[in-house]
């Protein structure tokens, strides 16, 4: 099964082609599924994200040699994240998935990132993963069982009211991940096969996805203020 994987619910805009296959009865939990990459571009930059994503498709079905017909399902992360750049991959990945008449699964973006960290975590470990919320704030999320279990949030705050107790190791945004006194892992931000990773699941299965309802966690800013202004009017 070739699944587009898709993600902007950090800075970087990712996109990859990903073959998923069942892995043999009996294999361990984190190697039950086998995601294997076979193309993916990954551009870091917080304002590009409209600009960046569609031509990362193009060059991943170039580099793998398929075609837009070949694409089985599409996966996309769907935060937590900021409003603006999430909502690009979503909607990049809901058209790709209505011109295609294929099926579109949002996953939660921190899980792709505890996904992608399963090879270094033990059945005991529990990790944090954090990414850049803004307002001087992260998102948050604990994971168990190789990092393939979500035990808590996500969640959004500063990064000084969110605790560490408990967690073993830790990953997400370096600038984040430093603020915590715990061994970080390299996983920074989802990658493709994270992403069809935690929707192995459901794609395998042949369920149908859930609707796309992006994890904001809060409201962006442009509503927040006409709120405000609705208040001082008396509405």
């Amino acid at each position: 099964m070739l699944a587009l994987a898709v993600d902007t619910a950090t800075p970087a805009v990712t996109a990859g082609l990903v073959e998923l296959e069942q892995a043999a009865v009996g294999a361990n939990t984190s190697d039950a599924v086998r995601p294997r990459t076979l193309a993916a571009r990954v551009v870091v930059d917080a304002r590009a994200h409209a600009e960046a994503l569609t031509p990362l498709i193009l060059e991943c079905l170039s580099e793998a040699g398929v075609s837009r017909a070949d694409i089985a399902v599409v996966v996309t992360g769907i935060g937590p994240g900021p409003f603006t750049g999430l909502r690009v991959g979503m909607a990049t990945a809901a058209a790709f998935g209505d011109a295609l008449g294929i099926p579109v699964h949002g996953v939660c973006s921190l899980d792709a990132i505890a996904a992608d960290c399963a090879p270094e975590l033990g059945p005991d470990d529990e990790l944090l993963v954090v990414t850049d919320a803004r307002r001087r704030e992260v998102y948050a999320a604990r994971y168990r069982d190789h990092g393939l279990r979500r035990v808590t949030g996500p969640e959004v705050s500063k990064p000084g009211d969110l605790s560490a107790a408990g967690a073993s190791t830790i990953a997400g945004s370096a600038a984040h991940t430093a603020l915590f006194a715990l061994p970080a892992l390299s996983v920074q931000t989802p990658t493709p096969a994270g992403l069809v990773r935690v929707a192995a699941p459901a794609l395998l299965s042949g369920v149908s996805p859930e609707p796309l309802v992006p994890l904001y966690l809060r409201r962006p800013d442009a509503v927040e203020r006409s709120y405000r202004t609705l208040d001082r009017m008396g509405a």
